[in-house]
């Protein structure tokens, strides 16, 4: 015989042991304890109240206990005995918690409150792991259904989950001498260890005098029109990193092989051309060899999966940061990035909510996430520099962003299509938002066959040996 929820609780049988066979995650002596300690210490309450809720404790006579202690606490009554049994009178619950008899057995075996707050978060742990599985159970429910749409589940599970963690796991307030102590000590310390770096380095030293490095829980955002070098660059700031940090790139528009083999030519100055004919020499091969081994001493992690949607990625990137220790994640391209799959929503609103939820995923990580993005033909159009307004599909990007920049070639602006003509290898990376700090154009110097950026300085270090 099957019985809904209703029918379960009339019967004063949990709904998830009925399903699952099993005792359901409690811990009814500590509850016991709890409230216990509250009656006889008077600071107690306000200690258990930033932790529990009534809903919390499992015991269903002790929900109703804890929300009379509430009750007399909003109407700035002492919490006690007499106190506690007259609430429970007036709301009619005396005799279902089991009557004052109950309320007095709560103290008999307490003799202090010093563990309350151990003893509360051990309670609320418990009563997490009963709403996780109720939310598996509902999400598998849910999944038998045919009539469920796979995106709105995977939103929904996940949005519920945040909830269940977020709303119950609370973070301890800060005083502004706690802060402000964190605070002179770094300043301290930056004054005693000088460098331009605060975050993970960009390789680049007028980029970092700039930003002090890529900043966590910053969302960036690397724009251009195709055949910039949006790629390149965003190569070249991986290995870059990766010499310091493990570092993750997700490629959905070039597969592995091919994201490796731009890196080898990166490092190992031997023309991509080469590369990808074989058409070299012993010298060039010895040299990718060696550039190989460089990379295979760095963590660098590559995921090429392809129509990766935005779930899929935060998902994955979770764990590249939860198991490898990543501290950078790059991105190439976001207009190749799947959304909700809802289909009243347009393009734009899609990637504008693509964009959100890149932004909220670089604060959870906590890491600098850098988000490759096309720009618009207008720039053709105009023959001038990029601006905000030029970033394709969603002026969102803009807002969700701390900070973008846009990479550039004068003489490749200059030509809408055909021949480029002789290359003059000039190029800029024009930061036209900084949520952080300055705006500026910074200027670079180009070898795209070898898949490299240089600042002027490198520039001419990398003349004199190749």
């Amino acid at each position: 015989m099957d019985f809904n929820s209703k029918q379960l609780q009339r019967r004063n049988i949990n709904p998830i042991e009925w399903s699952y066979g099993k005792i359901p995650p409690q811990a009814r002596e500590l509850e016991v304890a709890v409230l216990g300690a509250i009656m006889i210490e008077k600071r107690a309450y306000d200690i258990v109240a930033e932790i529990l809720k009534p809903e919390s404790f499992y015991v269903d006579a002790h929900q109703r206990i804890f929300k009379a202690m509430q009750f007399l606490d909003n109407n700035q009554q002492p919490i006690d005995e007499l106190t506690l049994i007259e609430a429970l009178k007036i709301a009619e619950e005396l005799d279902l918690i089991g009557g004052p008899f109950y309320i007095t057995k709560l103290t008999r075996d307490i003799v202090s409150a010093a563990n309350i707050e151990t003893h509360a978060r051990i309670v609320l742990e418990k009563f997490i792991m009963r709403e996780m599985i109720r939310l598996s159970g509902e999400t598998i429910n849910a999944a038998y259904d045919d009539s469920t749409d796979f995106h709105d589940l995977m939103e929904q599970h996940e949005k519920t989950l945040g909830l269940i963690t977020t709303g119950n796991i609370k973070s301890n307030f800060t005083d502004t001498l706690t802060a402000g102590s964190e605070e002179i000590n770094r300043l301290y310390y930056l004054k005693e260890n000088p460098t331009n770096l605060t975050g993970v380095d960009t390789g680049y030293s007028i980029l970092n005098h700039l930003t002090g490095g890529w900043q966590d829980t910053d969302l960036i955002i690397i724009a251009g029109r195709p055949s910039v070098g949006k790629t390149a660059i965003a190569l070249n700031f991986l290995r870059n990193a990766a010499a310091s940090v493990p570092v993750g790139i997700f490629s959905l528009e070039m597969g592995k092989n091919q994201l490796m083999r731009r890196l080898l030519c990166a490092e190992s100055r031997v023309y991509l051309d080469k590369l990808n004919n074989g058409k070299m020499t012993t010298d060039e091969l010895n040299a990718v060899v060696m550039a190989n081994d460089r990379l295979n001493s760095l963590k660098i992690y590559i995921d090429d999966t392809g129509g990766m949607d935005i779930y899929e990625l935060r998902s994955k990137a979770r764990r590249m940061v939860s198991k490898y220790g990543v501290k950078l994640i790059i991105i190439d391209y976001l207009q190749l990035m799947s959304g909700e799959g809802n289909k009243t929503q347009n393009r734009e609103q899609e990637i504008s909510s693509i964009s959100r939820k890149l932004k909220a995923l670089a604060k959870e990580l906590r890491v600098p996430l850098i988000a490759l993005s096309q720009m618009s033909r207008d720039i053709e159009k105009r023959k001038g520099e990029p601006m905000l307004s030029d970033l394709r599909e969603s002026g969102a990007i803009e807002q969700d962003a701390d900070m973008v920049i846009f990479g550039f070639r004068d003489d490749y602006q200059q030509v809408a299509s055909g021949d480029m003509g002789e290359m003059s290898n000039s190029a800029y990376l024009k930061i036209s938002k900084n949520r952080n700090g300055a705006l500026d154009k910074l200027a670079f110097k180009t070898d795209m066959r070898v898949q490299t950026w240089f600042d002027l300085n490198q520039w001419e270090v990398y003349n004199k040996l190749f």
